[in-house]
C-alpha cells in the first residue's frame, strides 16, 4: 500500500498525509474538488501530488482513502472508477457505517476492494490547518467488515494500514458500529450543545464564570454544525434512540431532586456512584486529547 489517494484535505485527511509524509516508499496524492483547497494543500507542501484532477489521483493509487462527508461518498465513487484499479483498497473515515456500506459495497463489488473504516480521532477543530501528524496515535480505529461480502484481503489491508498510523484496531458489524457511535460519539455532541443551549436560554451572562468543568463538557460542540447535523441525520434512528434513553434518566433525576430529602440523597449517591465507577475504568486515553469523530 505504498501509493495512497487521499479525497478530502481536511483534520482528517490532512492529518494522514502529515503522518506518512516521510514514510519510506510512500507516495501521498492528495484530492480536493475546491481550488482554494488544493492551493492550500499545495503551500503546506503536504503531499507531492495534490490535484483536483481525480484521474491523476486515483490512477495507479493501490489504496483510496474517502476523507469527504458521508452523503458525498456515493457520487464520488461514481466518479473515481474508471480511474481505479482493480486491486485497489477503498476505505473512509465516516463516523457512520450502514448508509455508507450499503451504498458502495455494490458499487465496488468485483471492481476493487472495500471495507468501512472509522477512526476514532477528530477535534472541535476543522480543515487541514488543524491537522497533525500524531493525531492516530493510541486511538482506535473501528473496520465494518461485513460476513459474505468483504474480501478477507480488505480487512488485512485496512488493519495493517490503520496500525501503521498508530491505531488500535477493532471489528463491528456496520449497525452496532452506528449504535456504539451514537452512543459514545454523537449522543455527546447533543448533549454538549443541549448544554450550552441551556444556559444560553436561562442565564447567558453565566457564560462569563464558566471553568474548565464547563469548558471540557461543552467542548465537542463547538463542532462545524454542517458537519455534525449530517452524521446525526445519517444515524438518526440509532441517535434518537440513545436520546430517549438520556432524556428519561434526566427526568428521573429531575424527580429525584424535587422530592428531596434522604431518600433523594441517597437515589443522587447511588446515581453519581454508579457513573464514577464506570468512568474510572475507562481504558486511559495517553495521545493528545481529542474528540471523537
Amino acid at each position: 500500500m505504498n501509493r495512497i489517494a487521499i479525497l478530502g484535505p481536511g483534520l482528517l485527511g490532512g492529518s494522514v498525509a502529515l503522518a506518512l509524509r516521510n514514510a519510506p516508499d510512500t507516495e501521498i496524492r492528495l484530492w480536493a474538488r475546491r481550488p482554494e483547497a488544493v492551493e492550500q494543500a499545495r503551500a503546506m507542501e503536504i503531499a507531492p501530488i495534490v490535484s483536483s484532477a481525480l484521474s491523476e489521483v486515483i490512477s495507479g493509487a493501490n489504496l483510496v482513502l474517502l476523507c469527504v462527508p458521508v452523503g458525498a461518498m456515493e457520487p464520488l465513487v461514481h466518479e473515481l472508477l474508471p480511474f481505479l484499479a482493480s486491486d485497489a483498497l477503498v476505505t473512509d473515515v465516516g463516523s457512520v457505517k450502514t448508509p455508507v456500506c450499503a451504498a458502495l459495497n455494490p458499487l465496488l463489488k468485483n471492481r476493487a476492494l472495500f471495507i468501512g473504516s472509522h477512526p476514532m480521532a477528530g477535534s472541535e477543530k476543522a480543515g487541514i490547518a488543524a491537522a497533525r501528524a500524531d493525531l492516530f496515535q493510541n486511538a482506535v480505529c473501528i473496520l465494518t467488515p461485513e460476513e459474505g461480502v468483504t474480501n478477507p484481503r480488505a480487512e488485512s489491508l485496512a488493519r495493517a494500514f490503520w496500525e501503521k498510523l498508530g491505531c488500535r484496531l477493532r471489528t463491528l458489524p456496520p449497525p452496532v458500529h452506528d449504535e456504539v457511535c451514537a452512543l459514545i460519539s454523537h449522543l455527546p455532541h447533543l448533549t454538549a450543545a443541549a448544554l450550552v443551549n441551556t444556559v444560553s436560554s436561562i442565564l447567558p451572562e453565566a457564560f462569563e464564570f464558566c471553568g474548565p468543568g464547563f469548558r471540557d463538557t461543552t467542548r465537542v460542540a463547538a463542532g462545524l454544525p454542517a458537519m455534525w447535523s449530517e452524521i446525526l441525520q445519517s444515524n438518526r434512528a440509532a441517535v434518537a434512540g440513545s436520546l430517549r434513553t438520556l432524556i428519561e434518566i434526566l427526568q428521573h433525576t429531575a424527580s429525584v431532586l424535587e422530592t428531596g430529602g434522604s431518600t433523594s440523597e441517597m437515589h443522587l449517591e447511588k446515581f453519581l456512584a454508579e457513573a464514577k465507577i464506570q468512568r474510572d475504568v475507562l481504558q486511559p486515553f495517553t495521545a493528545k486529547p481529542h474528540a471523537e469523530a
